[in-house]
């Protein structure tokens, strides 16, 4: 479900009865609902969440994957979750992820995609794969120890464990543990103050911070279209003539 107001979007997983539980139906409309935020410059900050007071998302639907074939797993639900979770990461404006409960498995690595991380006080975090047989499938074994490092993320996955909101904020896997009660307050009060300054400046600084491939071909190429020689060079093929730059 996405909600947009004064600047801010919220997304929600809207599966309580599965406890928000990912499907294949729920990642396509993510991706949908991303693709309609990327493009709209109104919104200025994302916060993601999910229904209830017990779980974010327990992960992906093991009912929807179960049954694949490695091949198809491969070439369908482990590429597409991943697709939509970089598109997650990438998106230009700021995420949010408020942690309301359960962050297991795929839902873990759905909130690792995210620029920030919230949590309730109850909220616990596991990435329980190796428990039936797999392992994490969506970057959870790339984003986990970029989070909190490469011993404590082994420590996670090779035991499937889970760790309570005190040791994952201890551990800087959340960035602040708050009440439950205060969670969306809270996210909506730090998005809002992530919405008030500069919108351009914070997507830049997103993108720089990342290291995202394209950033500094992109600035570099902002920068060069923008000066005197840029829009002499596009007026002269405009005009068909040979440019005269003048080096502004």
């Amino acid at each position: 479900v996405l909600m947009h107001e004064e600047g801010i979007a919220t997304l929600t997983l809207d599966r309580p009865a599965k406890l928000n539980a990912i499907g294949p139906a729920m990642l396509t409309r993510l991706e949908q609902h991303l693709a309609e935020i990327d493009g709209d410059p109104d919104i200025r900050a994302v916060i993601i969440t999910g229904t209830g007071d017990r779980a974010f998302s327990v992960g992906a639907d093991i009912n929807s994957w179960s049954a694949l074939e490695p091949l198809d797993m491969w070439r369908g639900w482990v590429r597409d979750g991943h697709r939509v979770l970089q598109r997650l990461a990438h998106l230009r404006q700021p995420t949010i992820a408020a942690i309301n409960g359960y962050a297991f498995g795929g839902g873990l690595e759905l909130a690792l995609a995210a620029d920030i991380r919230i949590a309730a006080d109850a909220a616990t975090f596991a990435l329980p794969e190796t428990k039936i047989g797999t392992l994490p499938g969506w970057a959870g074994t790339k984003r986990l120890p970029e989070a909190i490092g490469v011993a404590r993320s082994k420590q996670m996955i090779f035991s499937g464990g889970r760790i309570d909101a005190a040791t994952a904020e201890g551990w800087g896997l959340v960035n602040e543990v708050v009440a439950v009660a205060r969670l969306m307050d809270r996210c909506r009060a730090l998005a809002a103050e992530i919405a008030a300054n500069a919108p351009i400046s914070v997507q830049l600084a997103k993108a720089v911070i990342n290291g995202a491939e394209a950033a500094p071909e992109a600035l570099a190429g902002a920068l060069a279209v923008g000066t005197k020689d840029g829009r002499e060079g596009i007026a002269a093929f405009r005009e068909k003539r040979a440019p005269r730059f003048s080096g502004q």
